[in-house]
């Protein structure tokens, strides 16, 4: 049973009404943003109106702001912003969607200019943003807007998208336009790009668009600065009304050919079941050059998916087994373990951790063993390639020290060595502390060390760190 003092809703309810107004207007003051939310639940109790009115004098006041908000006061900002969101979803949007609806457009408005005064490094304010679209699907269905009218308020938020804030509209309000928007919107944005709206042979001239001098008519080219805005939406559209000849249709013939713009269009065709059309597809830009270090991953998985829907399974096989030898995938080595006969997975498993600890590239061999809790095999690796480790590479190093640690203390203090020395001969004062605490773990493992073989002492190497970097005060003086 909870003690009386923990806080929870039924021990605050015996405080009473009455103080915990007291409290509440105490515990308020100097905070404006928890003043502005007990406004917004006050206004509540008044009706959706009120609450409203609220809600539109604080985005006015948000809109007005020029201050430039730096990421001290970044949280705050962030507070406000998804203060006034929820208002609109949880107070407004249940009594009156409409208004919500009109309120989330308004609210989604201060995207650009809050970008424009706001350092968001963190992607938290862009996260509110993000969850406001979001919103925006569901509210716009409740409401059930003219599809012709919410297609417009469509077409003119993403014709502003610089900061992206409407990347995911399309697909979000897809239903909420319906086939009657989306073919509205197209419209639009058909005219944005320049090219030709069809329109039946005798049709009178109809305004589908608005351009920067003036109304755009079917059938008429025009050129426009945001074109390629205007493209991703198409293929937004052509997704949602489910049109793979439309999406394709925005890339020319060299686009198509570039292994992730073939793999998104081969996946397209795939859903349609066109199979064959995918496999040309994919196969059009298969790099033939064979120069290259790493397959592109994501073309390799639509070759992948293709070659299984079309009953290629052996060459799905033998792809995948590439993708690991040649990029050290463990996802695609798993997918390949995984469909192989009992036993039979063993002896490859085998194999491509042989083929692993031969990989070229140390740090990329390491950490594939480390992640695949082939520990032993990655103390074998250290020992043997001690000379190739580069303590540069400490977001390997680091884990592999500590999967290291237990059994092999040897390989865990090389590895921390590694990045010790690194850090010492390079005069990174910035990992000083780092180094500091590695060599401390070093100290701590030595006890572990049975045989050293012909790898310095930790007294030895302790001494040489001093003999060499005896200079570096700054470092030392963290050491302890």
């Amino acid at each position: 049973m909870a003690s009386k003092t923990t806080l929870n809703a039924r021990n605050l309810e015996a405080l009473g009404a009455t103080h915990l107004a007291e409290l509440l207007i105490e515990l308020s003051t100097g905070d404006a943003a928890a003043k502005r939310r007990l406004r917004l639940e006050l206004a509540g109790t008044g009706g959706t109106g009120d609450v409203v009115r609220e809600i539109r004098k604080r985005l006015t006041t948000i809109a007005k702001a020029r201050s430039y908000v730096d990421w001290q006061k970044r949280k705050a900002l962030v507070k406000d912003l998804d203060t006034q969101r929820r208002a609109i979803v949880e107070q407004v949007a249940k009594n009156d969607s409409a208004e919500a609806l009109e309120l989330m457009w308004r609210f989604l408005g201060l995207a650009s200019s809050t970008f424009e005064r706001c350092d968001d490094s963190s992607g938290t304010v862009g996260a509110v943003f993000e969850k406001a679209v979001a919103d925006l699907g569901a509210i716009a269905m409740a409401a059930q807007p003219d599809p012709t009218r919410l297609a417009d308020e469509v077409f003119q938020a993403l014709t502003d998208n610089g900061y992206g804030q409407y990347d995911d509209l399309i697909g979000v309000l897809a239903p909420a336009l319906g086939p009657e928007g989306l073919e509205h919107l197209k419209s639009r944005m058909l005219a944005l790009t320049g090219q030709p709206v069809e329109r039946p042979s005798g049709a009178k001239r109809q305004v589908v668009g608005y351009g920067l001098s003036g109304p755009v008519h079917a059938g008429e080219m025009t050129e426009h600065p945001r074109r390629s805005s205007a493209r991703l939406a198409l293929m937004d559209i052509a997704d949602a009304q489910g049109d793979v000849d439309a999406f394709i249709g925005q890339y020319d013939s060299l686009a198509r050919m570039v292994p992730t713009i073939a793999a998104e269009i081969a996946r397209r065709l795939l859903a349609a079941g066109r199979e064959a059309e995918a496999w040309r597809t994919i196969e059009a830009a298969e790099p033939r050059s064979g120069g290259r270090d790493a397959p592109d991953l994501d073309w390799t998985d639509a070759r992948i998916e293709v070659l299984e829907a079309l009953g290629r399974a052996e060459e799905a096989q033998a792809a995948r087994w590439s993708a690991f030898e040649r990029a050290l995938s463990a996802e695609h080595l798993r997918a390949y373990l995984k469909r192989l006969p009992d036993f039979e997975d063993m002896e490859a498993e085998d194999r491509a951790l042989v083929h692993v600890e031969r990989y070229k590239s140390l740090p990329h061999a390491l950490g594939f063993l480390v992640s695949w809790s082939a520990i032993s095999r990655a103390a074998a690796l250290v020992l043997r390639r001690v000379q190739e480790l580069d303590g540069d590479h400490y977001e390997v190093l680091t884990p592999a020290a500590d999967a290291l640690a237990a059994k092999h203390p040897l390989a865990a203090t090389l590895a921390l060595r590694a990045m010790i020395d690194f850090t010492l001969i390079h005069s990174r004062a910035s990992r000083y502390r780092h180094a500091a605490r590695h060599l401390l773990e070093c100290e701590s493992l030595a006890s572990s060390v049975l045989d050293w073989g012909d790898v310095e002492t930790h007294e030895a190497y302790l001494a040489r760190l001093k003999k060499q970097h005896g200079r570096k005060s700054a470092f030392w003086s963290v050491t302890g």
